[in-house]
């Protein structure tokens, strides 16, 4: 799976200028469309999704990218994705952190593409564990993680821990930087620029967990 970072620039810079390796994911972060209005997508006042669905055209492959969603008044950090020329969906982050200004959303997708079974987690989702559980459990063959601007450190050892508890590849596009981790937990992928492309190896391994605890206690029937 050929994965083509977006760190820097807008999505329209990226169609026009880019003349490298074709991928099977284009992985762009917030800054490729910025703000996105629901009412004037859909008045015609804009055309921004309509960009991210002619680019994956273009391209013949999925393109996965960040976005602040507006839905009268109500502001979402969001990720879209679309395929060969198709919308696929929009997904928004599920976890609000101490009441900031963008809601939290609902639901946590995956999209099944020819790419493979994408996870999407967005932005701070990143910090909640339960996110990545249910997209393992859920079949993702890798999370892709689109996210603002990283810190020092913190980002890239919560991807590596996910990525190793549970079993999923994750990648991380944020502004500036994309680096990616392997299900052993370990950084596969780090670079400061904007194209630039990554070949993740699929990886999927199951082991048998088992445990002891109290609870769901059931009677024993007597004998008839």
């Amino acid at each position: 799976m050929r994965i083509c970072f977006v760190t820097g620039g807008s999505l329209g810079d990226f169609a026009d200028g880019y003349e490298g390796e074709r991928a099977d994911i284009v992985c762009c972060s917030f800054q490729a469309l910025g703000k996105v209005s629901y009412e004037r997508e859909l008045k015609g006042e804009t055309n921004l999704f309509e960009d991210v669905a002619l680019l994956s055209k273009e391209q013949k492959n999925v393109v996965v990218c960040g976005c602040y969603t507006d839905a009268r008044g109500i502001r979402r950090k969001s990720v879209v994705v679309a395929e060969r020329g198709r919308i696929l969906g929009v997904t928004d982050m599920v976890n609000r952190l101490d009441g900031g200004e963008y809601r939290s959303g609902a639901g946590i997708k995956i999209f099944d593409t020819s790419a493979g079974k994408l996870g999407v987690v967005v932005a701070e989702d990143l910090y909640f564990p339960q996110v990545m559980q249910t997209l393992s459990v859920c079949g993702a063959e890798v999370a892709l993680c689109i996210f603002e601007e990283l810190s020092e450190s913190l980002e890239q050892t919560l991807m590596k821990a996910e990525a190793f508890l549970y079993g999923i590849p994750v990648c991380v596009c944020a502004f500036g930087y994309a680096q990616a981790a392997d299900i052993a937990g370990k950084l596969s992928f780090a670079s400061p620029k904007s194209p630039c492309i990554y070949d993740l190896k699929r990886e999927q391994e199951y082991h048998l967990v088992e445990m002891r605890q109290r609870g769901f206690y059931r009677r024993k029937r007597g004998t008839f």
